[in-house]
């Protein structure tokens, strides 16, 4: 399981990603997509995902954990 602690909220965009559910909140990627994530430690992260990973956001005092299955990475 991929798994990254951001400080930084990330926008999705409508066309690469749309929102499946709000409780937990979950994107799914609408095509392959690629995204840049800095995690807590200011570490760049290049995660590319195939169409139809699943993203699971959770905001954690301060932070935000970020994880998704590694069968979603491209």
């Amino acid at each position: 399981m991929g798994l990254l602690y951001t400080k930084f909220y990330m926008d999705f965009e409508q066309d690469e990603w749309r929102q499946e559910s709000a409780e937990p909140l979950i994107f799914e990627a609408v095509s392959k997509v690629t995204l840049d994530i800095e995690d807590t430690s200011h570490k760049l992260y290049k995660v590319a995902f195939k169409k139809g990973a699943k993203l699971k956001v959770l905001r954690v005092v301060g932070k935000y954990r970020i994880s998704w299955d590694d069968r979603d990475e491209a």
